[in-house]
């Protein structure tokens, strides 16, 4: 057997974006996809490498040992790249089943599977298991401040609860078997093929319809975003550079609120479909714009601070915000030209 890596959750908007990203640099890396396909993952996302011979797929899910087991009896996995997870906060304080049953149990099935393949073969140390983790698992901050690597995890939803469980079956398998284990937490992503229900799409498909487009609360949220193209780089550094049981916090250094996200949007439309304001008669996107009741437990402010990857793996981020905005508008007004629902 070849030796390949294992990508979970690869059609979602970040494995997606990291699997095309990853073939293009490393063209002869065999690379194995699971994914459950559920309603946030499309192989839609992943027609640019489908027909590749150094990618398979596999649709299955994690939460199942037994389907865990075999993908590394039949594959000679040498490391893990675990992106699959349910994490959408809204679901998850409708019903927080599904982020257990696959952010916690799908990781410790993957982690025994690994430890029970890796040991057997002698290399437990030498291959390596990178768990994708969120900011979300650190809580909320004040006006001031930002996350760091040892700020303690302080989750405040299912979803960033789960998260933070996971983490924590992570490096106790780094602790107690000496398994080659290594966590990266990101600040909010945006990009292509990133799913509906997001914020970024949202507001980009109420507008592009006509409808009024929903904030929560005032819109004063703070998030550091964070484009994934970026994202995928940092995540190359971390999984072939990044010093075992250690965790690196990856960050756009682009704290803006929510409003500011949204109007920039909106102006980014106006520019590119002032066609569509004729037809529907407004000024600008932006009076669509309508604030709907806050969501539960909604987090006030994060803040990345990522000097850790910079000062030691040479990471910075290279799309500016105003450009990454642009590039995603951009791909999801093509996929609208062509009736492909965003």
């Amino acid at each position: 057997m070849s030796k390949a890596i294992l990508i979970t959750g690869g059609a979602g908007f970040i494995g997606s974006n990291f699997i095309q990203y990853y073939q293009r640099k490393y063209p002869d890396q065999q690379l194995i996809n699971i994914d459950k396909l559920t309603y946030a993952g499309s192989l839609n996302n992943l027609t640019e490498v489908e027909n590749k011979e150094n990618y398979h797929f596999i649709q299955g899910d994690i939460a199942d040992i037994n389907t865990v087991a075999a993908i590394f009896k039949e594959y000679d996995i040498e490391g893990v790249i675990h992106f699959a997870a349910e994490s959408h906060v809204d679901r998850s304080i409708d019903d927080a089943s599904p982020f257990i049953n696959t952010n916690v149990v799908g990781t410790l099935n993957l982690l025994q599977a690994a430890r029970a393949d890796w040991e057997t073969k002698g290399v437990l140390q030498e291959r390596r298991f990178h768990q994708i983790s969120t900011d979300e698992v650190y809580g909320s901050l004040g006006e001031s401040g930002k996350f760091t690597e040892e700020t303690p995890y302080d989750p405040r939803n299912p979803y960033s609860a789960s998260k933070a469980g996971a983490n924590f079956l992570v490096k106790s398998f780094g602790h107690t078997y000496g398994m080659n284990v290594i966590i990266s937490s990101c600040s909010n992503n945006y990009g292509p093929r990133q799913h509906e229900e997001k914020l970024l799409p949202t507001i980009i498909r109420h507008a592009l319809a006509n409808e009024p487009i929903p904030i929560y609360g005032d819109g004063k949220n703070i998030r550091d975003w964070l484009f994934v193209e970026d994202h995928c780089r940092a995540i190359d550094m971390v999984y072939h550079q990044g010093k075992t049981m250690e965790i690196y916090n990856v960050g756009g250094n682009n704290e803006q609120e929510n409003m500011k996200i949204t109007n920039l949007i909106c102006h980014l439309l106006d520019e590119q479909r002032s066609d569509l304001l004729q037809t529907y008669r407004l000024e600008h996107f932006s009076d669509l714009i309508t604030f709907v009741e806050d969501r539960k437990g909604h987090d006030k402010r994060y803040a990345i601070d990522a000097s850790k990857i910079q000062r030691e793996l040479g990471w910075q981020p290279e799309v500016g915000l105003e450009d990454g905005l642009r590039k995603t508008v951009g791909w999801y007004l093509q996929k609208w030209k062509t009736n492909v629902p965003i």
